[in-house]
């Protein structure tokens, strides 16, 4: 039955391709959860009336994370070449759409982290500021669990935006399930295997919608 749905699909390239496109969102869900954060704090903190009051440094990262979420993905990329060379010493294959995976997706995640900490109750906050905590005790104790629920939706989405991502860094050279619809399917006419990638990347953002709804409603106190 498979073979009559899809005749020109190997289920060896099929696998291979979808391991590489989950370490690519994988890998760089990581590291987009790290640099979104460290941005979406500096957003915050330097904002007028916040911890880090900073006029000068708020609009230089607000400037730097509107920029590169102006950037379509794919001249981000090729942007990107030279960096990624030096990097990973490659432009080919899954490791090598890391850096540009990560860059793009950040600054997406750095707005949806500054609009969760604008969220938590600023009451909250000025009680552990009263009581003498630190920043980075307000940072770790009161910003970050307080907005954790918020903080899992937003990843889910960038996640979600990010396996987008990887199908269109396959189309030049990344690997994982774009690759192999692009180059053994879409330019050798199968269409079978176009629609069966199309059917397993659905298949993976639904399992991360699923786990990130999870997530957030196991840590949503309301």
């Amino acid at each position: 039955m498979l073979n009559e749905l899809f005749p020109n699909l190997k289920m060896e390239e099929m696998w291979v391709a979808t391991y590489e496109t989950l370490y690519m969102t994988v890998i760089s869900v990581i590291g987009t959860i790290i640099l979104g954060i460290l941005l979406g704090l500096l957003l915050f903190l330097t904002e007028k009336g916040n911890l880090w009051q900073n006029y000068l440094l708020n609009i230089i990262t607000a400037s730097a994370v509107n920029i590169f979420r102006a950037i379509p993905f794919i001249i981000l990329i090729l942007l990107l070449f030279p960096f990624t060379d030096f990097l990973m010493g490659t432009i080919r294959g899954p490791k090598a759409a890391l850096p540009a995976l990560i860059i793009g997706a950040a600054p997406f995640y750095a707005r949806l982290v500054e609009i969760a900490f604008k969220e938590v109750d600023k009451g909250v906050i000025e009680a552990a500021k009263s009581m003498g905590a630190k920043t980075h005790t307000i940072i770790f104790k009161v910003l970050l669990p307080e907005s954790m629920p918020a903080l899992i939706s937003g990843i889910t989405v960038t996640a979600i935006a990010l396996i987008s991502y990887t199908a269109m860094a396959g189309v030049i050279g990344a690997g994982g399930l774009g690759d192999l619809a692009y180059m053994k399917g879409f330019q050798r006419r199968d269409f079978d295997v176009v629609f069966a990638c199309t059917i397993f990347i659905v298949i993976i953002v639904f399992i991360f919608q699923f786990i990130g709804d999870t997530l957030s409603r196991k840590l949503d106190k309301r």
